[in-house]
């Protein structure tokens, strides 16, 4: 019997069922792609929210910086605080409302940076720090909706709101910004009202000698859309993972994929004719079939609504997904690839030779969207960090 001491390490295991890999270089290059589009004035912010959007944050935040980006975005304050232990320095947007004083204790004991959305918030901000005797005054983000109705001060009491947090002790302004409901769509009517309301706040702060030292709108769709929405910073986000909001949005830069997801085979079985495979035998064998049987399932992030409609990559060949998808496993038809064993790797989404699938491809299949595939891979999945050559439009042909 081990001991303890004996006990075998874990780290040879992270490969062993099922894994999602971060090609490092294509992350570099998207960022760059996206700073290709910005006067150097114009800073970046790599929204890592989500876990990186299920790549990994503190990985993707530090290729981000390294790559050419200034800020991190995130939606809560453990993500920031995430970071900060990790040892990044760079500022650190959290997009989400807080208003728990523990929550505001921790923002100013790990320097980020809150969204304040009323001025209601402003004031337990102010008056949490003067109970810290804070030291020094932290900065904080005014967001107006211009059109969103999610987060936001009305856009037409834009001066109001910048006036009231404004001489609030412990309080620096940093920022005044809105989010776009619609800049992913081509019907750019909601989005040029938005565009418009945020401008006439501007001018209308800016007459009044108010205006706030930075103004952001773009998320990636905008920054991609048009120059005129990229303001004194953009944040992106899905872009940041070589995915395009919308077919619109395509071929304005070049985004490679960043995420591979990829399991082992762990058994291979011949089935007669009229086998029923998988919970309620939704799929029933018409001919005698090799199956195999695959360590992921719904619980790691596959969707069950993919079960017989999902296709895979083996060895340079497409592979057809048959029966229910279970939590943990999933069986494929492989009769027409020769000499597989237990322990081959199975590429779910990425590219293998001729072929890819992504991250879209299931969206459209599970009438979702791209950004929800992304945040669907479960942390039981280890995320590999890679390095491996870019793509090129040649060799990359989607499935879908």
């Amino acid at each position: 019997m081990l001991s303890w001491e004996q006990t075998p390490s874990l780290e040879p295991m992270r490969c062993c069922r099922a894994w999602v890999e971060i090609n490092l270089a294509a992350l570099k290059h998207n960022v760059q792609q996206f700073r290709s589009l910005l006067p150097a004035a114009t800073q970046l912010m790599a929204v890592v929210k989500a876990n990186a959007y299920g790549h990994g944050a503190v990985t993707v935040a530090q290729t981000a910086l390294q790559a050419g980006a200034s800020w991190l975005g995130v939606a809560t304050v453990p993500e920031g605080i995430e970071l900060r232990a990790a040892g990044l320095q760079a500022p650190i947007l959290v997009m989400g409302a807080v208003n728990s004083t523990a929550e505001i204790e921790a923002m100013a004991h790990w320097r980020l940076q809150p969204t304040l959305v009323s001025p209601k918030q402003a004031l337990v901000f102010s008056e949490t720090l003067a109970q810290m005797a804070a030291t020094r005054p932290l900065e904080v983000h005014l967001k107006i909706d211009t059109g969103m109705a999610r987060l936001g001060y009305p856009w037409a009491e834009a001066v109001d709101f910048v006036r009231f947090v404004q001489p609030l002790p412990h309080l620096t302004i940093a920022s005044l910004y809105s989010h776009l409901a619609t800049a992913d769509e081509p019907d750019r009517t909601v989005l040029q009202q938005q565009q418009q309301r945020f401008n006439t706040a501007i001018a209308a702060l800016h007459q009044q000698r108010l205006l706030p030292p930075r103004l952001h709108l773009a998320n990636t769709a905008a920054t991609l859309a048009d120059s005129a929405l990229h303001y004194d910073q953009v944040r992106v986000g899905l872009g940041l993972y070589g995915l395009y909001p919308a077919p619109h949005l395509r071929h304005r830069i070049d985004l490679q994929p960043v995420m591979q997801v990829k399991a082992r085979i762990t058994h291979i079985q011949a089935v007669p004719a009229g086998t029923g495979v998988s919970y309620g035998h939704k799929y029933v064998c018409d001919r005698p079939m090799r199956l195999a049987v695959v360590g992921i399932g719904y619980a790691d992030g596959v969707p069950r609504a993919l079960s017989n409609r999902l296709q895979v990559m083996i060895q340079g060949h497409l592979a057809q997904q048959v029966g229910t998808i279970t939590m943990d496993q999933l069986m494929l038809d492989v009769t027409h690839i020769p000499h597989l064993q237990a322990g081959d790797v199975v590429t779910l989404l990425g590219c293998d030779g001729q072929h890819t699938i992504g991250p879209d491809d299931w969206a459209t299949m599970t009438n979702t969207i791209s950004w929800e595939i992304l945040c669907g891979f479960k942390h039981r999945l280890p995320r590999i960090a890679v390095e491996r050559p870019l793509s090129t439009p040649a060799t990359a042909q989607s499935q879908g």
